[in-house]
């Protein structure tokens, strides 16, 4: 009797043995989902004024380079475009420099749910994508217009409003669609940390392609001296 009960075929073993195997790939299956969903850059937007790989809109074509990584949210990136934004403009304007503007998000957080911070970024390459030219006069505006942290930020339609007003129109469903968000969320993963700090922060300034601390930038008035 023994012999022929260890001959029997154990059922219930194989349909452990097969759920296991079932749910472990099933696991496996979702962490490289979850693996390329999280490094997956999205649509990269298009034109001559972006640079796809670092996600720079790209302004002027100076031998020296700013680049400069802002968050539409951030209240200091207004105060720095309010001191600065001229003298930045007037060394893209001599040909000194080639500026490299970075829309990214940070500030998702402070919108209560809006991801304004995204949503603000993601039209900034619409509209650099429509019509370079038009990306500084709606940065410009975006900032003169720049919401309280912790409100729900600009809608739609008011940033469709400011583009239209910088000469971009037939936007609607690049602003409205987020169709460059995930690209926004992989550059903002790659900006680089300013020296001493811990974390990522906004504006985070780069002269000639080195990260510098936002305790270094000159005073009003001598910010070509960061490029003598």
């Amino acid at each position: 009797m023994a012999a022929a009960a260890t001959g029997k075929t154990n059922w219930f073993a194989i349909w452990v043995s097969t759920a296991v195997v079932v749910v472990v790939a099933l696991i496996v299956a979702l962490v490289v989902w979850m693996n390329n969903s999280a490094t997956d850059p999205g649509t990269p937007p298009t034109g001559s004024g972006i640079n796809q790989e670092t996600g720079a809109v790209v302004v002027g074509e100076g031998s020296q380079t700013l680049d400069t990584y802002i968050d539409f949210m951030c209240p200091i990136c207004g105060q720095f475009e309010t001191t600065y934004g001229p003298e930045i403009l007037d060394l893209v304007g001599d040909g000194t420099i080639t500026l490299n503007i970075h829309p990214i998000s940070i500030l998702d957080r402070a919108s209560q749910g809006t991801e304004y911070s995204t949503r603000s970024a993601n039209a900034m390459y619409c509209v650099a994508e429509a019509d370079p030219d038009a990306a500084v006069p709606f940065m410009q505006a975006m900032f003169e217009q720049q919401p309280a942290e912790q409100s729900t930020g600009l809608t739609d339609d008011q940033i469709l409003q400011i583009a239209s007003d910088a000469g971009v129109t037939g936007i609607d469903s690049c602003v409205t669609d987020r169709t460059y968000a995930s690209f926004v969320t992989a550059k903002t993963k790659e900006t680089p940390i300013q020296p001493g700090a811990t974390r990522v922060g906004t504006p985070t300034i780069a002269v000639n392609g080195e990260t510098i601390s936002n305790s270094t930038i000159p005073a009003r008035g001598s910010f070509a001296t960061l490029f003598n």
